[in-house]
């Protein structure tokens, strides 16, 4: 998504194969590169892709990564409520009494569910803080699975450039997060189903995203909006799953909105079987399908080039300028999610009071209205040659996205401990989106354009780093919440993305060199 797309039109008559775009001042192309513009097309032209300008391999993903995303964000957006208003709120507890001067700890009901792992996990947290109320617990815990789910990522990407391709870990890691959603609905099993969602999430997260940029030839300009269409269909899945995951747990019980979460993986899962045939080769197929003379000759390991090595330092760079950009964004599902619930006035429609997961629509929402427009906007810059570049666009995503928490600053000030109104929580989740934009899917974009070939997967997977460790600690700020008086906490967020984007501005033209084109 670094070069905005053109009209409708326009985009459908661009060729399957383009050639390299080049310059009067670029430099001849190495015979390397001629020969990647000659090559055939990753996939074979269809009479659909003639008319719509994509491949349909782009939409089976699409399909899938809209189930799968539907499954995580419908399990996601329930939660932490589900620890802080029911599972740990029946689990034994030693809380911290305010009135005590010595605050005493008192211990709460028994575990009736037998929860494998709490004790030894309530023991860590009191470790960490004595005094930590249910509200901090479940913001760690929230932080914790939300970082794991994109650390384990490394690995899957690993497996399937070294061993098993990505298709295979793709199926699996589908398999593994449907039976950790249907583990959901047992009590007990709630830290074991949150162990394999994390497992299932790392096989599948980097493996399906790397397979879009699979479809499109070295150099297509439509790889970039590739990408801004697989993204659509990520946020039309976060966007539907609160409306049936969120609404029956509010209204049949938590477990049947997990049980959705389950069902909507499955259905990701058969889109994806179902349409093999429109995918590209992954590299592993590629190697088995070389012809046997040359895979008879050993096996020469070539060393990644000067140019390489720097291209993957300059990644490991962004991905650590990332960080603190995703522990302000997952506020979303953290404290964000808990002022929906105890500091909004949710309307009623006729009988039915309007849950307060349906707050986690609205992010996806919003990327669904506002990507066309921001595409506009690109689009127009460009042809004015004021496009910024890749990097510019991080640094101004962190800028937005500090910024949206000056609305939450001024709201918590006006409503103290009482309630408001949901302009508040939504004005500033739309000022947010933007934020976003400028940010998440041009760095899926520019690691599959600017990571060497044969270590893409891997790339995608640190990519991922990034969003762990802002996950990790984005539970960590969470418990801050109840600690400091809300206008400070989000004056907090609003200073840590501001300083981000700071950051990015000020490596911009180091990163800029490092990554060329690509960035």
């Amino acid at each position: 998504m670094s070069e905005a797309p053109e009209n409708e039109s326009a985009e459908s008559a661009v060729p399957s194969t383009p050639p390299l775009p080049s310059t009067p001042d670029a430099p001849a192309a190495s015979a390397e590169d001629a020969a990647a513009s000659e090559a055939p097309p990753p996939v074979p032209v269809t009479r659909f892709e003639k008319i719509v300008g994509h491949p349909p391999g782009l939409f089976i993903l699409f399909f899938t990564e809209m189930w799968e995303r539907f499954s995580f964000y419908g399990m996601r957006g329930l939660l932490k409520g589900y620890m802080m208003y029911y599972l740990f709120a029946v689990l034994p507890q030693k809380l911290y009494r305010p009135d005590d001067e010595e605050g005493a700890a008192i211990v709460g009901q028994a575990d009736s569910f037998g929860v494998i792992g709490w004790d030894p996990l309530h023991r860590l947290l009191l470790a960490i803080d004595p005094k930590m109320d249910v509200q901090g617990q479940a913001s760690l815990v929230y932080g914790l699975y939300n970082g794991l789910v994109y650390l384990t990522p490394v690995i899957g990407g690993y497996l399937a450039d070294k061993y098993f391709g990505q298709r295979k870990i793709v199926m699996a890691g589908a398999v593994l997060m449907a039976a950790g959603e249907f583990m959901l609905g047992s009590e007990k099993l709630f830290f074991f189903a949150l162990l394999v969602l994390i497992v299932g999430n790392g096989a599948f997260k980097p493996n399906i995203s790397t397979q879009v940029g699979n479809l499109y030839r070295e150099g297509d300009k439509r790889r970039d909006r590739a990408y801004s269409i697989f993204y659509v269909g990520i946020n039309v899945g976060s966007f539907i799953c609160n409306f049936i995951c969120g609404t029956l747990a509010a209204v049949y019980g938590w477990r049947w909105g997990f049980f959705a979460a389950g069902v909507g993986l499955l259905l990701g899962l058969v889109g994806y079987v179902a349409g093999q045939r429109y995918l590209a080769s992954d590299n592993l197929m590629k190697s088995k399908a070389e012809p046997k003379k040359e895979v008879a000759a050993p096996e020469v390991k070539r060393p990644l080039t000067k140019q390489e090595r720097l291209v993957v330092i300059s990644l490991c760079a962004l991905c650590a300028l990332n960080v603190p950009f995703w522990v302000v964004y997952e506020q979303q599902g953290n404290t964000m999610q808990t002022w929906a619930d105890k500091q909004t006035i949710w309307p009623t429609i006729g009988s039915f009071h309007v849950p307060t997961t349906w707050f986690q629509s609205f992010n996806p929402l919003m990327i669904v209205m506002l990507t066309p427009v921001i595409n506009m906007l690109w689009a127009w810059q460009e042809r004015r040659g004021k496009e910024p570049s890749t990097v510019s666009k991080m640094a101004i995503g962190s800028f937005v996205l500090g910024g949206s928490f000056i609305v939450m600053v001024i709201g918590a000030k006006l409503i103290g401990a009482g309630k408001g109104s949901v302009f508040w929580p939504f004005f500033a989740t739309l000022i947010l989106t933007v934020g976003e934009l400028y940010l998440s899917p041009i760095g899926l974009s520019l690691v599959t354009k600017a990571a060497p070939a044969r270590m893409v997967s891997l790339m995608m997977g640190i990519w991922f780093v990034s969003s762990f460790l802002g996950g990790l600690l984005s539970g960590v700020v969470g418990v801050f919440y109840t600690k400091m008086p809300r206008e400070l906490f989000f004056l907090m967020l609003m200073v840590i993305g501001v300083a981000t984007g700071a950051a990015m501005w000020a490596f911009n033209k180091p990163l800029k060199k490092a990554l060329g084109d690509h960035a």
